[in-house]
């Protein structure tokens, strides 16, 4: 077995043949995530993430057709994992109070920003960003990712004040996004409580 950076215990040797390629895609997978996240995407080739998970630049040929794809199956694990996650996950739950779900919401999120391996996942949030803004599949990968999660959040409010709901969502991830940076370069001047105080003045009223 071999330790990866993410925590995760990839098993290699044994089991199929099926079982076998898709051990070595993880290892891949997550030598990419972590190499990405630190150096960016450009700062680490295809040798350096097949050394770091232990295979032969061989085994990425393998696997992936070459540096695009296995971003694009990077993007695929990391949006697919983190679909339901964040603050938004707490606003989705309909057997809570809207009072509640905000509070709720505002804790998540505190707690994300705040725990263990967000700088990296930002990092890595930002290399998809960049590459994304000059790669077409990737760009479009990402878009919609981000319009699933705005689609799934603006079907729980309602429309005031002239913004729709597609409006109002766009402005909640945003905030997300945009106070997630700043807190990560700043913490002290912009704290991660304000995550609460914000979607407040942008959900209050409006959340079903």
């Amino acid at each position: 077995m071999a330790e990866t950076g993410t925590g995760r215990t990839t098993r290699r040797g044994g089991g199929s043949r099926q079982e076998r390629r898709e051990q070595t895609r993880a290892a891949l997978l997550e030598a990419a995530e972590r190499l990405w996240a630190e150096h960016g995407i450009h700062g680490a080739s295809l040798d350096d993430i097949a050394s770091s998970a232990g295979l032969t630049k061989g085994a990425v040929y393998s696997n992936f057709a070459g540096k695009t794809d296995l971003l694009l199956a990077l993007l695929e694990r990391h949006t697919d994992d983190r679909l339901t996650d964040g603050p938004c996950q707490e606003l989705h739950d309909t057997g809570q109070p809207p009072e509640d779900r905000l509070r709720r919401a505002g804790h998540a999120y505190t707690r994300r920003v705040t725990g263990d391996g967000a700088r990296s996942r930002a990092l890595l949030l930002v290399e998809f960003w960049l590459y994304g803004m000059r790669d077409y599949a990737a760009g479009w990968r990402i878009a919609d990712w981000y319009a699933e999660r705005r689609s799934r959040l603006a079907r729980r409010l309602t429309e005031r004040d002239g913004l729709t709901p597609a409006d109002r969502a766009a402005l909640v991830v945003a905030l997300d996004v945009g106070l997630t940076f700043q807190h990560l370069l700043d913490p002290e001047r912009v704290p991660a409580e304000l995550y609460e105080k914000g979607i407040r003045a942008l959900l209050g009223g409006v959340l079903s």
